[in-house]
Order: C-alpha cells, then sequence, then structure tokens
C-alpha cells in the first residue's frame, strides 16, 4: 500500500536523525589493533525508559539478547490465540497495534485482557489518540507464560519463566523493563498485522522502555516495542509517549545536563526547531496560541538531549515529561499527520482501481472518528465534484452521471480537522477510492 510505503520512509528517517541525537557527544575511540578473529557483533537497541512516574525520560544501549540466566528460563514460543479487542477496518488501511502479556500463566489471560483494555483505554483518552481510535485495529495475543510475574520484581536477583523473558534491572537499571525482542516478533507475527507493539508485564512495579526502530528487527514488520507494567496507575504513559515518537516521529522535548549546545544545523522533527525566530517554518502558524498543557505556544529554549540552541513549541508536555498527560499542539497536529500516514479514514468492500458496471453500488465505510477529527465525503466523475452527492455513503456511478465505458469515479475524504494548519499534514489527511466504469 502507498501510505505505508510513505510511513516507512517517515520512521526510516526519524530513526536515523534520533539515534545520531543519541549518539552525539561520545566521546571518541581511538584505533584498535584488527583481532586475527573478530568475535560475532553484538546487537543492540536504543532504548528509552522512566526512573518514575513523574521522571524525564533517559536512554540507555541494551543488547539484543537477554541475560542467559533469564533466557535459559523463558518459555518457548508457542502457537496463542489472538482476539481483536477493537477492529475498525481492513489491515491495509488501519495502524495494527499488537498487544501482549508478559507473566500471565494460562489461567491468567483473562486478568491480561482485562489489563490491555484498561491499559488501552487509558492511552486512548489523551487527544488526538481519543479522537482517533477509529484509525486503529487493536490484536490481543494470548503468551502464556510458565509463571506468574516477570524477572527482577521486587528484587535483581528474581528471575522467572515467562513467555517473553521480560526484566527489570536491565543494564543494572531497576526501571528499565526489558524484553525478547525475537519471542516478541515470534508472537507478533500471529497477529494479521502489526505496526506497533505493546508489552504488558505483570507487575505492579513502575517501569517500561520504549523500543524505537529504522528498520524493523528480522522478520518482523513493527517499528516500535513500548513495554509497560499492568498494575502501576502511571505506566500507561510510557505507551502514550512511546507511540509519539513512533507514529508522530515527535523528538524528545527534554534536555540533559551538560549536554550543551545543540551541534545540528537542522532537526526533522516537527517539535524541534535549531531557531528561536521560526519565520514561516515548524509551528510559526501555532506561534501565540493557548495550549493544553498550559503555556502558549512559542519557542522554549532545550529540547531533544541539549540545553541551547534548541527550541521546543511549550514549556512542558507529554514529550518532555510524563509529569505532563497531554501533547502540544504541535505534538497533535504531528501524530494525526501520522496517523493518516499508515491509515485510511475511507476504505470500500469494492477495491479501489477495479473495473465496474454502472449499475454497481459502491459503498464507502467511513473510520468511526470523532472529536477533534471533522470528515468530508465528496464524489467526482472525472475530476469534476458531483456536489449533490456530498455526504452520501452508497452511490452508483449511474446516480453520479458515470454511465460511459472509462469514466472515472472517485471517493474523496478529507479531514478538515482545525487541529491541523499546516498544508503538508492536511494532505495526509486525504485519501481517495476510484474505479472505472465499463
Amino acid at each position: 500500500m502507498l501510505r505505508n510505503g510513505r510511513a516507512r520512509t517517515r520512521w526510516a528517517t526519524f530513526a536515523a536523525v534520533a539515534t545520531a541525537a543519541l549518539l552525539a557527544g561520545a566521546p571518541a575511540v581511538g584505533a584498535a589493533p584488527v583481532p586475527a578473529a573478530a568475535p560475532d557483533p553484538v546487537v543492540a537497541h536504543q532504548v528509552e525508559y522512566f526512573e518514575g512516574p513523574a521522571a524525564e525520560p533517559r536512554h540507555k544501549e541494551v543488547p539484543e539478547r537477554v541475560p542467559a540466566r533469564i533466557a535459559r528460563r523463558g518459555t518457548p514460543v508457542a502457537a496463542s490465540p489472538v482476539a481483536a479487542l477493537q477492529e475498525t477496518g481492513p489491515v491495509s488501511g488501519r495502524l495494527d497495534l499488537v498487544v501482549m502479556g508478559d507473566g500471565y500463566t494460562a489461567d491468567q489471560q483473562a486478568d491480561f485482557h482485562a489489563d490491555a483494555r484498561a491499559t488501552l483505554d487509558a492511552v486512548f483518552a489523551i487527544e488526538p489518540y481519543a479522537s482517533y481510535r477509529g484509525l486503529f485495529n487493536v490484536w490481543l495475543v494470548d503468551a502464556a507464560s510458565a509463571e506468574s510475574g516477570v524477572s527482577g520484581d521486587p528484587t535483581a536477583d528474581v528471575v522467572r519463566n515467562t513467555a517473553l523473558s521480560s526484566f527489570f534491572f536491565c543494564e543494572d537499571t531497576e526501571r528499565l523493563l526489558c524484553v525478547d525482542t525475537a519471542k516478541v516478533t515470534a508472537y507478533a507475527n500471529q497477529a494479521p498485522a502489526s505496526d506497533i507493539v505493546f508489552v504488558i508485564a505483570n507487575s505492579a512495579k513502575y517501569g517500561g522502555a520504549g523500543y524505537s526502530f529504522s528498520t524493523p528487527p528480522t522478520g518482523a514488520t513493527y517499528h516500535g516495542i513500548a513495554t509497560m507494567s499492568s498494575d502501576n496507575a502511571q505506566s500507561y504513559l510510557i505507551g502514550a509517549h512511546e507511540l509519539g515518537h513512533s507514529i508522530g516521529l515527535l523528538a524528545d522535548e527534554y534536555q540533559y545536563a551538560g549536554y550543551g549546545a545543540y551541534p545540528y544545523r537542522s532537526s526533522a522533527s516537527a517539535n524541534i526547531s535549531v531557531t528561536a525566530d521560526l519565520g514561516t517554518h515548524k509551528w510559526y502558524r501555532w506561534l501565540g496560541e493557548p495550549d493544553p498543557t498550559g503555556s502558549p505556544v512559542a519557542t522554549y529554549e532545550g529540547g531533544d538531549y541539549y540545553e541551547t540552541g534548541v527550541y521546543r513549541p511549550t514549556a512542558t508536555s507529554l514529550m518532555r515529561t510524563l509529569a505532563s498527560t497531554e501533547f502540544n499542539l504541535v505534538g497533535r497536529e504531528a501524530m494525526i499527520g501520522g496517523f493518516y500516514a499508515h491509515a485510511d479514514a475511507a476504505t470500500s468492500t469494492v477495491p479501489s482501481g477495479t473495473r465496474i458496471k454502472a449499475t454497481q453500488v459502491l459503498d464507502v465505510r467511513l473510520a468511526p472518528l470523532g472529536g477533534l477529527a471533522d470528515l468530508r465525503l465528496t464524489w467526482s466523475v472525472d475530476g469534476k465534484q458531483v456536489t449533490r452527492a456530498t455526504g452520501l455513503l452508497s452511490v452508483t456511478p449511474a446516480e453520479l452521471g458515470a454511465v460511459r465505458s472509462g469514466q472515472r469515479v472517485t471517493a474523496t475524504v478529507t479531514d478538515t480537522t482545525s487541529a491541523v494548519r499546516d498544508p503538508e499534514v492536511r494532505a495526509e489527511t486525504v485519501n481517495s477510492l476510484s474505479w472505472r466504469v465499463r
């Protein structure tokens, strides 16, 4: 699907820039003699974690492989039941979120389902998730563990046999909840599709992690994993924040003490600028607007890990700290663009691009959106709009005046939401379905 191709390009570009930012400032490594026999390369992931419910995030590099003491007790991957918690349209036209639990035994899968629903309801109460939930399919994968609970809970020496080998104290960091990504992939692949994965650990201990990938891991189709605890009231915000990276391609808006001046000439992220004078760039269309985060949209120095020479749109936001539960207006706009880069507001049971009879009924199904969303459906014949058909969900070509062979009938849906001001983002909200009369 063309939209998914664009989405992959957006993900790759953002991830490359983000990784460069994370690695900037690392001490140079001197040249070393080439060993006679090089060891197998150690694959590592850059992950984001949160030291507490109100803490600013941190980053760490973690090895792909789970420590042997945990991995050797891991439950083998098994064929698992998959349930649709929410299915609003075909996988080709939706963002597919796969949710799986770890540390839930076979007898606790009902508990996992309940925890998954509660977590997702909390995430989707945040705008713009709330308004655009209808662009998601949500799949629950039952990953049954041999033991209840996860490793590292409550202390580092606790090891449990679980389906995904998730564990706290990853890389000696208590709140960092890592996971065996190969096992995550094996379970995610049992769902009809996977763009993003949530792993909910059966634990009341606060913690989590965010994995973002420029290209999917081997054998996977998803571009991000967010891990979080099931029974901690604030853990859902980890998932909400991580989707900001994976879907909206948003940068972090916090800075690290001692990082100093921003070393780059530009930023690919919508919410980071290298100049306080926006001119006609970035979020200039939002300047001065009151923001749901509490401060007006302006240019606030510090962000994308650096202290000076870089600017963010608001004093705080969900992309700066989990003490905030709101995206700023700039983040909302980017998220909406990201939703539409992967999903379509309009689908049909009659495949777009096919040739049809003039008397065949064409039905258009609109995603169940609300709140900020404002969908407008129009019909045209050979590029000329048929105004009397505006808003109709079912029509025949003949009723539109298309009766000759070769005439093109098009249904176009545009989201006219006031939460989008950038014309390029607005263009992402438009999708069309076309057919030819035979």
